[in-house]
């Protein structure tokens, strides 16, 4: 680097001493300086002090003892006041944040004195020291091996390398994270500095100590002039940071034709790694110091500059962490939205999601607050949201939340998803709220038939939408291989058990690994289950090791299946174990969608890593001869499966076509399931939007079913609380709920639903609107009616329905154009949502979990659905005492029934009432944490 960039880089930046500063202790070829100073000693020479003319004799100052020798009281001022300042600082810092602990990492090679005064150091400012200790011989790759656990631990604040100058390559301190590189050895710390920057960087501790020194010599430096004499990244960093406190820096080398000259015009003079250097005291000014800085490390260490320079590094620790502190913090956001120039008439879809570019996800994860570590990319356009955010974020105030529900669809759709994406526009792009809509993955079973994609449609999408429809980050491929690897333990496990002894089974079981037999910790759980307290498994007496062994599976009642995530019809039902390996061990069974799989219902409900597992254990696979449920903990299976699981777990970070952003998470399906988005996601976006902003989330379904579950399942596990329901309606449902013609996907709409028609309108909006409107607010929530606008409705239609959902009770009704417009088309419906949410909630379940089974689906079919009465089969009620005697009693309803009704009837249009609910099975997902009434005919599974 060039001394003339340098001068012209620097500005006007002071350092006064003591203050904060960094550094570099350990000798770096090219871009390392000196560890350390010879002889305990600084040599400060002036003028005065030669002993004759000519001669070049010094005057070793000490500076400092040694800390074992003497208390820092007694100690030199400028390194006891840097002490009490740094440890001010950290005293300021804890009491705001009690558990916090800086930590200095020293990375080393061999050992010395240079180590003990940083421990030494660090322990009277009261933070600690962890050494990792290399050989010497230790490779570029085995350092940066290390350096890159470092750099990803957060417990660690800063790192000091004190490594040898040949193992300290480029490659090597550029690997170092910049904001842990307490030394400034880093290029980018030292381009920082250079800028006078060090609002991220450090000052090198030994650059710190000199220019305290110098500031010592003489408390007034403006205008003096300062001599630095040798090379290397020291000199770059002093000439810096001495220009800056108002002195003029001079460069020179020891042969330089020039230096005599030089020094006689000195204030000051440095001497850089010179040990055999000297200056005759005729040419040094009156009055002039020299602060000679030597290369010789190890027992030299020991010098008050070492204890110095380990000083100002214990303050660049102090400071790095509490940046780090200050990064822990909520951030506003910065979201850049993208343009939308929407076309008359509409492209399809896939041409509208391809028109637009989205923004690099890591641009839009930094633009709402989220941190680099925080992110996992998967690609270009989405990427994985790890969820030490909700750690980061715990004393965030949540923002509002915001459930999209509709009233009861046609089976065209009535637009759920368009509408939660077009709102988030309105309020992100248009209104500048922080908002986040959270969605569902799609099944590829239904994107590959006749429903289609869930990315939304026209202007309000989710992009890009083949990577939202197919594949996603594998979430669904997780949720595949994890079910069938259940699938596969049961009937290996029933073959085995079929096929062997108990002893040959318990040895299997419990393998003897180099001579040992022990228990695993799912093992022991089990034993501890079945009442055995033991844990040697040679202790267990014949009748435990059968019990232990055999789960003694009823092959008539294993109620787990294999999934996929295709619609393969010819997989519904099949027989296994044909091969003769199986030694006839042949069962029916059969194929669901990948959705339906009670582990997705888990992975939407669950609020961490520790509860997914607890609850995939729980999971009820079957029952045995003797009538006990068999769970995946007895299978021994459920860690393997969590492991399966782990990166699912995470929501995926998306964006609309406005460049606003969405999180995608989970899709369990709406019948035998709750059929919302996941707890985790919506957790993390209410962090993320702020005390004022909006969380955006759906539900599957008329609100009959995906919002009742909404509130009475998923609310319940979560303890979140919304704020408003946007309740979705089209005029076309409200004309079939108003008695019109029946409609079907691919058929040609009525003309009923093409013309003009308010008599058809009104009466469905006195029926099916208002039933669902009140069902609502049977919760405690305040109402906005969106109407989802068509080509084919007329004025008069859109005026009459917006009357009328008023009249029934909602806080406002609007019509939307987000379809043809984008965000701009839902400006109305955010600025109602925004109102509403302003308005107080008397948010309530409608049932409390302790209620009989029976009392809580009486209440859900009376009050929500219109039914008179529930109509409960014998063998229906066995079941249901089954469950009580298991211990699930006190477990939410999920019901599952058809959704083109209010009742169990799929013909029966707007709000049929004087009906008795047939309850034809009951079932229960232990480890989802629900028991799920089949209602009419509606299926137990999600077929193929």
């Amino acid at each position: 680097m060039k001394l003339a960039s340098i001068r012209s880089a620097c500005g006007t930046f002071r350092v006064n001493a003591p203050r904060a500063a960094g550094g570099r202790l350990s000798g770096l070829p090219r871009r390392c300086f000196p560890g350390a100073v010879s002889n305990n000693r600084i040599t400060i020479r002036t003028a005065s002090a030669a002993a004759g003319g000519g001669t070049s004799a010094k005057f070793s100052v000490k500076y400092g003892k040694r800390l074992e020798d003497e208390d820092f009281s007694e100690y030199d001022s400028s390194l006891g006041e840097i002490v009490h300042i740094t440890k001010e600082e950290l005293a300021a810092l804890q009491r705001k944040t009690p558990k916090l602990q800086p930590l200095l990492a020293i990375v080393q090679a061999g050992d010395d004195y240079t180590v003990e005064i940083n421990k030494k150091i660090a322990g009277k400012i009261g933070f600690n020291v962890t050494q990792v200790c290399l050989k010497k011989t230790s490779s570029e790759d085995e350092i940066i091996g290390e350096l890159l656990k470092l750099n990803d631990d957060p417990k660690v604040s800063g790192v000091y390398l004190h490594l040898p100058p040949a193992s300290l390559t480029s490659r090597v301190i550029n690997t170092l994270n910049p904001e842990k590189d307490v030394d400034c050895i880093t290029d980018m710390n030292m381009g920082r500095l250079v800028q006078g920057n060090l609002s991220r960087g450090f000052v090198p501790p030994l650059a710190g100590a000199v220019l305290s020194l110098l500031q010592k010599h003489d408390a007034s430096l403006e205008g003096k002039t300062v001599l630095l004499v040798g090379e290397g990244p020291l000199k770059v960093a002093l000439h810096c940071l001495i220009e800056r406190n108002g002195m003029f820096v001079q460069s020179s080398h020891s042969n330089s034709n020039s230096l005599q000259s030089q020094v006689m015009h000195a204030d000051a003079l440095v001497l850089l790694g010179a040990e055999s250097m000297e200056i005759p005291s005729t040419w040094v000014r009156p009055g002039a110091a020299i602060i000679r800085c030597e290369h010789n490390i190890g027992s030299s260490s020991r010098s008050g500059l070492g204890y110095l320079a380990a000083a100002y590094r214990a303050q660049n620790v102090v400071q790095s962490c509490s940046r780090w502190l200050q990064e822990q913090q909520y951030r506003p956001w910065h979201l850049h939205t993208l343009k939308l120039q929407p076309l008359n008439p509409v492209p399809s879809d896939i041409e509208i999601s391809r028109a637009q570019t989205p923004k690099p996800i890591d641009q839009l994860a930094a633009e709402i607050g989220l941190l680099p570590e925080e992110l996992e990319p998967y690609g270009r356009s989405k990427a994985k949201v790890r969820l030490s955010l909700l750690d980061r974020l715990h004393s965030q105030p949540d923002g509002k939340y915001i459930l999209v529900a509709g009233i009861t669809p046609t089976p065209l759709g009535e637009g759920k998803s368009t509408v939660t994406i077009g709102l988030v526009q309105a309020m992100s792009a248009h209104l500048k709220l922080n908002s986040f809509a959270c969605l569902r993955q799609p099944s590829q079973g239904p994107t590959f038939g006749v429903k289609g994609g869930a990315a939304g449609g026209g202007y309000a999408q989710v992009i890009p939408m083949e990577e939202f429809n197919l594949h996603l980050t594998g979430d669904i491929h997780a949720i595949t291989a994890a079910n069938n690897l259940v699938a596969a333990a049961i009937d290996a496990r029933m073959l085995h058990e079929a096929t062997q002894s108990d002893k040959a089974l318990f040895n299997r079981l419990v393998p003897s690994v180099n001579g040992v037999r022990k228990f695993s910790p799912i093992q022991i759980s089990r034993l501890q289950g079945l009442g055995i307290h033991k844990t040697d498994p040679a202790s267990l007496t014949p009748q435990e090791v059968s019990a232990f062994a055999r789960l003694d599976l009823d092959p008539s009642k294993i109620t787990w299946h294999r999934v996929v995530d295709t619609n393969d019809r010819f997989l519904r039902k099949i027989t296994v174990g044909q091969a003769s390996t199986e030694k006839g061990q042949t069962r029916e069974t059969g194929f669901d969608i990948a959705v339906a799989s009670e582990i997705m219902a888990i992975l939407a409900l669950s609020d961490n890593l520790g509860d997914m597992r607890g609850r995939l254990g729980r999971m009820v696979v079957g029952t045995s001869r003797s009538g006990k449920p068999v769970t995946a903990e007895d299978l021994g299976v459920s860690g393997a499966v969590a492991v399966l699981m782990k990166d699912a777990i995470k929501p995926t970070l998306m964006q609309t076509l406005e460049g606003t952003p969405v999180f995608v998470h989970a899709g369990p399906f709406a019948n035998i399931a709750h059929g919302n988005s996941s707890v985790l996601a919506d957790k993390l976006a209410l962090k993320l939007v702020g005390q004022d902003g909006f969380v955006v989330t759906e539900a599957g379904f008329g609100a009959d079913i995906g919002m009742e579950k909404f509130f009475n399942i998923k609310c319940r596990a979560s303890g979140l609380k919304p704020n408003v329901v946007v309740l979705v309606a089209t005029v076309r449902a409200l004309k079939m709920h108003g008695g019109g013609p029946n409609v079907s996907a691919g058929a040609p709409l009525p003309r009923e639903y093409i013309d003009e028609n308010l008599s058809l309108v009104a009466r469905g909006c006195r029926s099916n609107l208002r039933k669902q409107i009140q069902i609502a607010k049977l919760f405690g929530v305040p109402v906005v009616v969106a109407l989802n606008a068509f080509r084919t409705d007329t004025p008069a239609e859109i005026d009459l329905v917006c009357q009328i959902a008023k009249e029934c009770g909602a806080s406002d009704a609007v019509s939307c154009q987000h379809w043809s417009q984008g965000g701009r088309g839902c400006l109305e419906l955010a600025q109602a949502v925004k109102e509403a949410a302003r308005q107080p909630t008397n948010f309530q379940f409608l049932y409390k979990t302790e209620m009989p089974i029976v009392e809580k689906i009486r209440t859900i079919a009376q009050k929500v659905y219109g039914a008179d009465d529930i109509q409960v089969s014998p063998e229906v009620q066995r079941k249901i005492d089954y469950y009580n005697h298991q211990g699930y009693g006190s477990l939410p309803i999920c019901m599952a029934k058809t959704h083109l009704s209010l009742s169990h009837m799929p013909d029966k249009k707007g709000a049929p009432t004087g009906f008795v609910l047939p309850i034809r099975d009951i079932r229960a997902s232990i480890g989802a944490g629900f028991i799920y009434p089949l209602v009419g005919t509606v299926r137990g599974e999600s077929a193929l």
